[in-house]
């Protein structure tokens, strides 16, 4: 498996327009955003990379207990790989755990999966493809 980048920081909040407006003062703009599921995003693109922030849209989802227990803040690392089906059976035969067995959809018609936090220190590790353009 070979990892190309850090694809985006996920950073989850409570408040969308607040984050925005925080980076936005920094220099850093939303390039888009849209809603999966019960969670809306929103990509701020810095360099190769971007940071992404994660609101949850509905109570008692994985989101919301996360930042319920944790605090908004850091979320996830994203890490894109050109081959996720390959990826995730790499890993598989490592006998590392893996949350998403199969991938699936995620920001802008991508492709995820992401691994167990006990296999990598307690990080929780998105890996993605994105789309062929």
């Amino acid at each position: 498996m070979k990892i190309k980048r850090i694809e985006h920081v996920a950073i989850a909040v409570r408040d969308m327009k607040l984050a925005q407006n925080i980076f936005g003062n920094l220099g850093i703009e939303t390039s888009y955003e849209e809603t999966i599921g019960a969670v809306r995003l929103a990509m701020l693109p810095i360099g190769e990379s971007a940071v992404e922030f994660i609101q949850p849209l509905e109570r008692g989802t994985r989101l919301d207990d996360s930042i319920e227990q944790n605090g908004e803040g850091l979320h996830h690392i994203c890490l894109e790989v050109d081959d996720i089906e390959s990826a995730l059976a790499e890993l598989k035969a490592k006998g590392i755990g893996l949350i998403d067995q199969v991938p699936r959809t995620g920001h802008g018609n991508s492709k995820i999966a992401f691994i167990d936090r006990a296999f990598t220190s307690n990080v929780l590790v998105e890996l993605v493809e994105l789309p062929k353009s």
